[in-house]
């Protein structure tokens, strides 16, 4: 494992392009599929029931491997995890592009799902293990953050666009190229990992408890608002994940090498960070369902123009990440920066669910989503810098990753059965348009409220000494400015 600055500026800014341009695969696949279900459903014969798991096979598979994916980092290797990682992803987008049948599509998005469980800790561990702490690492996890609103944007126009030019197989294709080329580019920038055979086990009775638990949980809330939360599917599987979970933490305590040390719970910046992110991510997956919802079921948008409404608050997202987050950061520092944030993402969602109206438009919800937006770009990418600096060993950064992105997908599981549950409590399929938007400004409100709640929790974090940005602002600068040629140049050979 290299340590931070033991490479040059310019080999760290290919290297940062690279772990941005990884995060920009794995996010595109949350939205772009949206657009495409329609055309999957029919061609496929999924039914309206069963059509969801296009979606909820990935975030299972996700949130129920994290946690070993992030162990798997720590003993094997980030670089050789990345790789792997990425040739899955591009094997399943394959397998998921030509799939004939309903069960193999299914399946190979649970496998794009694996692929990501080992990708998400990996880019984060070979962040916070490469870039030292301080202006360096904000500046390099703030342009993570942005290149992961990117993919989110890029994934709502994209699944159109290829679904309108090409057939929904192109949302799974698009993904091949992608993957490879990360993969090879890989091998060539990053440096080694150590050399394997150290005699450490992977806690194998652990990690079963922990990846059955969380994929039962995960699958539960995923069930819920299709089956009924008091079905086999929704309760049954969150009661018998809980179960595990506990069984997991019993087991932990108890073993000589565990997947995930019970100390890492005594790391404050970490575990305040994680709940954070359950809170925050419950809200940023719920805002995306209710707005997606009112711009088709009230305003009457096609799904590509829905898609092209998030543009607004996407590039807002982008601008706050990648030219003012690390500034901020280095000047107030990362409690305070991740609570205006916070705020300023519940000021954003309160503005758009006070323009939603039965004869409403675009035009009227357009202050609050760029709100929204920017202040996500201060949030987001202020509690991964949290779980960086959080006192977590260089050994078990990916473990520490991963159980925060194993909150973010939680957290968004949460969020969405919730909100949709407020919204649809008092709406049926021939509800009128009035009673359509009362549900979502409902839920839009309980959403605001609890960012709200989220903020309060950030200020749990200890307030930690401003960095000093006398020492290194030519070297992020020039991290920066090559990540951004990295980046224009693999747009332009993907594009």
């Amino acid at each position: 494992m290299i340590t931070p600055n033991a490479r040059s500026p310019r080999w760290g800014g290919y290297t940062l392009a690279l772990l941005a341009f990884t995060q920009f695969i794995v996010t595109i696949d949350f939205n772009i599929v949206y657009v495409a279900l329609p055309d999957i459903g029919r061609q496929l014969g999924f039914s309206p029931q069963s059509l969801q798991w296009v979606v909820s096979a990935y975030a299972v598979a996700l949130g129920g491997l994290l946690l070993f994916g992030g162990r798997a980092v720590d003993r094997i290797g980030p670089r050789r995890m990345l790789v792997i990682g990425l040739v899955i992803y591009a094997l399943s987008s394959l397998t998921g592009g030509l799939a004939q049948n309903a069960g193999l599509l299914v399946a190979a998005r649970a496998a794009q799902g694996v692929g990501g469980a080992l990708l998400t800790p990996a880019t984060l561990m070979l962040i916070f293990t490469t870039f030292a702490p301080g202006p360096e690492r904000n500046r390099a996890t703030s342009v993570w953050g942005a290149m992961g609103s990117a993919g989110l944007a890029a994934g709502s126009v994209l699944g159109g666009v290829l679904t309108s030019a090409f057939g929904w197989n192109w949302v799974f294709f698009v993904n091949v190229p992608l993957a490879l080329i990360a993969a090879a580019a890989a091998t060539r920038i990053l440096p080694p990992d150590r050399p394997l055979g150290t005699g450490r086990s992977f806690d194998p009775f652990g990690a079963l408890a922990a990846t059955s638990g969380s994929t039962l949980l995960v699958f539960g809330l995923a069930s819920g608002p299709a089956k009924g939360w008091a079905s086999v599917e929704a309760a049954g599987a969150m009661a018998a994940g809980i179960v595990l979970l506990a069984l997991f933490v019993l087991i932990e305590k108890y073993s000589a090498d565990p997947l995930v040390p019970l100390t890492l719970f005594r790391l404050r910046g970490l575990t305040v960070a994680m709940l954070a992110l359950i809170v925050f991510q419950a809200s940023a997956g719920g805002t995306y369902y209710l707005l997606t919802t009112y711009l088709q079921d009230v305003l009457n948008y096609s799904p590509l123009n829905a898609g092209l409404a998030f543009l607004p608050p996407t590039l807002a997202c982008m601008v706050v990440s990648m030219k003012l987050n690390a500034r901020v950061l280095g000047r107030i520092g990362v409690r305070t920066t991740l609570f205006y944030g916070t705020v300023m993402t519940a000021i954003g969602l309160a503005a758009i669910v006070a323009g939603m109206s039965v004869h409403g438009s675009y035009w009227t919800l357009l202050p609050g989503v760029a709100i929204w937006g920017a202040g996500g770009g201060f949030a987001f990418p202020s509690l991964f810098v949290a779980v960086g600096n959080s006192g977590a060993i260089p050994a078990q950064q990916g473990v520490a990753s991963a159980l925060a992105a194993t909150c973010r997908q939680i957290g968004g599981a949460i969020g969405l059965a919730v909100l949709v549950a407020v919204a649809t409590s008092h709406t049926s399929h021939d509800s009128d348009t009035a009673t359509i938007v009362h549900g979502l400004r409902t839920a839009g409100w309980v959403g605001a409220a609890a960012t709200l709640g989220g903020a309060l929790i950030g200020l749990a974090l200890k307030k930690q000494p401003r960095p000093d940005t006398t020492t290194t602002p030519e070297a992020t600068d020039i991290i920066t400015g090559t990540a951004t040629e990295q980046l224009r140049s693999a747009a332009s050979r993907t594009g």
